[in-house]
């Protein structure tokens, strides 16, 4: 893997060098915008609004619009000069207890890995992490943007973790979330054991996107028929019905569910 950046963790008066790398990568299936009469690939264009010409990458620049229509422009030592040494530093501003952070923070996870010299701080940080349950809120530049990140240990590996910051976060109070009568002690036991029914041991590779797997199968056939329209499959969908009875819906969702699980697992009594 190529490093994003070299620079170093710090809290403190530790200074531990670094390598970031990325955790995850983008598994979507990209397609080309075609004429579709000859199939040309049809490619975009940098076009300046007042005069609808072309531009060449060597003479766009970057401008903030601070009013209507008026911009001042930075250039990429303008960038550089806002904060040289945070652009190479993991700045640990705190120590947090994770459990106290809504999941709904974390954006992009990252790999750090120990250069020279740094192979026993690192090991230090991310064993004492994982003792106390802890993660440090630090804040990093990558690519001309501060982020919020949070440091975590990942088995051997500590992890950087992108975090939006508070204000990037719509209130969800926005929402029109109906007002509901708190749940029957039958409807929870039910759901409850509806819960415990389909729990597994967490296993990643369980998990597969259906949607990449089966478009990718249909422009196999595809190629084989020569560009030619496939047949129509029959397709079936969950039709959408208002729960009138929860009980009976959960009850008949857990004798369902109980006829899938794999076999030796004894089936979920029903709940009087």
């Amino acid at each position: 893997m190529r490093a994003i950046w070299k620079g170093s963790i710090s809290f403190g008066l530790v200074n531990i060098p670094v390598s970031l790398y990325s955790a995850a990568k983008n598994e979507e299936l990209k397609f080309r915008l075609l004429r579709a009469s000859d199939l040309s690939p049809v490619n975009y264009k940098r076009v300046a609004e007042i005069d609808g010409r072309e531009v060449p990458w060597d003479q766009i620049v970057k401008g903030y619009e601070y009013e209507k229509g008026r911009f001042i422009v930075l250039k990429d030592e303008d960038f550089k000069r806002v904060d040289v040494e945070a652009t190479q530093t993991v700045d640990i501003v705190d120590f947090v207890e994770l459990r106290e952070i809504n999941p709904i923070f974390f954006v992009r996870p990252y790999y750090l890995e120990p250069q020279r010299g740094g192979a026993s701080a690192y090991v230090l940080l991310r064993d004492v992490l994982a003792k106390t349950g802890k993660t440090g809120i630090a804040k990093v530049v990558i690519k001309t943007r501060q982020h919020l990140a949070a440091l975590k240990p990942n088995g051997k590996t500590l992890v950087l973790e992108l975090m939006h910051f508070a204000h990037e976060l719509i209130d969800s109070g926005a929402l029109k979330i109906p007002e509901a009568k708190a749940p029957g002690r039958k409807e929870v036991e039910m759901a409850s054991a509806l819960v415990a029914q389909m729990t597994e041991k967490w296993d990643p590779s369980r998990y597969t996107d259906d949607y990449s797997s089966a478009l990718m199968r249909l422009i196999d056939r595809k190629i084989e028929s020569g560009g030619r329209p496939l047949p129509a499959e029959p397709r079936r969908r969950k039709q959408p019905s208002n729960v009138i009875d929860l009980a009976a819906v959960l009850q008949k969702s857990l004798d369902q569910t109980g006829g899938r699980r794999r076999r030796g697992r004894p089936a979920a009594k029903k709940v009087a």
